[in-house]
């Protein structure tokens, strides 16, 4: 393949626009932002989880309250039934006065029994609202770092994007100044050597693998025309001669 030397050269500048595009997709994957805001969404994840669990508890503990108290107000009802009946002398017999204060004291046991209940479950209900109440804060707070560094994100990823789009547009313009057959040997080329398809000759030295030239090679090299496409022997690229390849 021949192509005027010029041409050659500037096909260097589509592989440094080429180079500079793929640094900015890296930069543009390898944000440390991106990492952060993984991290941050993990621990609001389990923040959240274990923000249900307690607002459920606590949602559980409000209904159990609720029908404790109840059956304290059951059986306060049926202990001031008794105690009526008792006061009012309608229980005559000794047998059924007897059983009766036995179920007045029973019912007062009874109920003391359940007040501690009532108490205990407040108790837990009270627990399992504070540690609602601490979740949501800190799920408030990382939900807040989320936002933080997403912003951040977005702002360093427009910046990149904006370069990108720049120097894609610079890369149009110069690509289109290549000969058709050139720039299809380096795209292919590009795509088979990791990202790099064409390389300067330079001190002697394939800019490409970083590999000098065998003598034989400098030679061959040396005695082919200005508008001969070369490519290293050890990596294929094409090599792009320059005043500086030191031939």
């Amino acid at each position: 393949m021949n192509a005027a030397p010029a041409d050659q050269i500037r096909l260097l500048d589509v592989q440094a626009l080429d180079l500079r595009l793929s640094q900015l997709a890296h930069k543009r994957r390898s944000l440390p932002e991106h990492a952060e805001i993984e991290a941050l969404n993990a621990d609001l994840a389990q923040l959240r989880d274990l923000l249900v669990a307690a607002r459920t508890e606590e949602s559980d503990t409000a209904r159990e309250q609720t029908k404790a108290e109840q059956d304290v107000d059951q059986v306060r009802q049926r202990a001031a039934r008794d105690q009526q009946r008792l006061d009012s002398g309608a229980v005559t017999s000794p047998k059924d006065l007897e059983n009766l204060q036995h179920e007045i004291t029973s019912l007062a046991k009874r109920q003391s029994d359940l007040e501690d209940v009532v108490l205990e479950v407040m108790e837990r209900r009270e627990s399992a609202q504070e540690r609602a109440g601490e979740l949501t804060g800190r799920v408030e707070s990382v939900e807040g770092k989320v936002a933080d560094a997403t912003s951040r994100r977005d702002a360093a990823q427009r910046e990149i994007d904006d370069e990108a789009a720049t120097v894609t547009k610079e890369r149009e313009v110069t690509a289109a100044a290549v000969p058709a057959d050139l720039l299809a040997l380096y795209e292919k080329l590009r795509v088979q050597q990791g990202g790099v398809g064409a390389a300067r000759l330079y001190q002697r030295r394939c800019e490409g693998c970083r590999q000098e030239l065998a003598i034989t090679e400098l030679n061959e090299v040396r005695a082919a025309a200005p508008d001969t496409v070369v490519r290293c022997e050890n990596c294929r690229r094409i090599l792009v001669r320059t005043p500086e390849s030191g031939l």
